[in-house]
């Protein structure tokens, strides 16, 4: 009974860190143009509208990471695994969001 609950506690960590730490599918940004037009220039202006994921993207990585890193600690080693899985995955998720993650991107240009 108690490995069961292990079990299921163990998959049901694993899908929430994955549920957590992933993007969006489909980052659709929606933004409102206007447009003014004088006697000889057309000046537009954009409004960009950034999701909940896109403003605070690196914090919940990181807080995703280090929830994954408590869960599998607490599993292994009860409470003061659980302190150090946090510590852990905390910090490999911060080596990854400030560190390794920015490294691939491409700079695309907005005005």
């Amino acid at each position: 009974m108690r490995r069961n609950m292990k079990t299921i506690l163990s998959v049901l960590l694993i899908v929430l860190a994955l549920a957590l730490t992933a993007g969006p599918i489909a980052s659709t940004v929606s933004a409102q143009t206007t447009t003014t037009t004088t006697t000889r220039t057309v000046v537009r202006h954009r409004r960009h509208k950034r999701t909940f994921w896109q403003k605070h993207r690196d914090k919940l990585t990181v807080a995703g990471s280090a929830a994954a890193g408590a869960g599998v600690g607490a599993i292994a080693g009860g409470k003061k695994g659980a302190a150090i899985g946090t510590a852990v995955g905390a910090g490999s998720g911060a080596v990854y969001t400030y560190g390794i993650r920015k490294r691939h991107r491409r700079h695309v240009r907005r005005y």
